[in-house]
């Protein structure tokens, strides 16, 4: 199972959302016809969750293989997060009880 930020960069990369982002796992993929077809293939169905999740598991071993490529892809996502106004939350460590994570609220908050 790969990385849920992988999930998350695999689904903007299906949804074609962050140019860079996909030239750059296009550019990594261009010799493997396998992982090409992987990212066409989400991108064709970025609303459905097998294309996507295969996706994932293919940048997750790419990012294994190549460590330059797992930095430039991590960069690339953090400056696509950025620009977007995205909230990220890393927790890590044992952990026990409830994480919770928001952005922009307006009202009452009850937990």
């Amino acid at each position: 199972m790969p990385e849920p930020i992988l999930v998350s960069i695999a689904a903007a990369l299906a949804a074609k959302g962050a140019t860079g982002l996909y030239e750059l796992v296009k550019r990594k993929f261009a010799k493997d016809t396998e992982a090409i077809a992987l990212l066409e293939a989400a991108a064709a169905a970025p609303e459905e969750g097998r294309p996507i999740a295969a996706l994932a598991e293919r940048l997750a071993e790419a990012e294994a293989e190549d460590g330059e490529f797992a930095e430039a892809l991590r960069e690339e996502w953090r400056q696509v997060s950025l620009s977007h106004g995205s909230v990220y939350n890393q927790v890590t460590g044992n952990v026990t009880g409830k994480v919770v994570q928001l952005r922009d609220v307006h009202g009452d908050i009850n937990l």
